[in-house]
């Protein structure tokens, strides 16, 4: 089972991935990969992933690793990003935001704030202030891909030690399916 990538013309398998406290995420299906007599599925989300930061008066952006769907700030998120027509969505892995987005103007993403230390590049989707404190959702702009394990029930996301061990393995195979140039 191969997926046809989002440039060709054919319909691009959706997949469902569950995670250990059983949120979904629906991706696309990108590759799938046979190890150790499994499948695994290196998928891209559906909806836009988004990371939120903590905004500070001086120095970067400090990114929120982990947040509880029940906080007062995802809230006040929803409401600003209603205002633009866009719903944030407390997903497995990641939150998203479904709706139509703007994509960014190449020159415009130069003058981005990023964390040059994961040399990951964001675009400001959304600011606000919850708590006398400053907010923002960022846009991460490059590739954000998801790893799950196909199963007979669906797929299973791969994470923590399980994430650890196979995704140099999943990596090595990629490299060897590339096109030599």
């Amino acid at each position: 089972m191969t997926a046809s990538g989002p440039g060709n013309s054919g319909e691009v398998p959706t997949v469902l991935v569950r995670d250990s406290t059983g949120r979904d995420l629906l991706c696309f299906l990108e590759q799938l990969i046979p190890l150790d007599g499994k499948d695994y599925a290196l998928l891209t989300p559906v909806d836009t992933p988004v990371c939120l930061f903590r905004l500070q008066d001086e120095g970067d952006p400090e990114l929120i690793e982990s947040i509880a769907d029940s906080e007062q700030i995802l809230s006040i998120a929803d409401v600003v990003l209603q205002e633009h027509e866009l719903t944030l969505v407390r997903s497995a892995v990641t939150l998203t935001v479904s709706g139509e987005l703007d994509e960014p103007e190449p020159e415009d993403l130069e003058d981005e704030e990023g964390d040059d230390d994961d040399s990951e590049t964001y675009e400001l989707l959304v600011s606000f202030v919850a708590d006398n404190q400053d907010y923002g959702l960022y846009i991460p702009l490059d590739p954000f891909f998801v790893v799950a394990r196909m199963e007979e029930s669906g797929a299973v996301l791969v994470e923590g030690e399980d994430f650890d061990r196979i995704q140099p393995r999943i990596e090595a195979e990629l490299e060897e399916r590339e096109p030599a140039e």
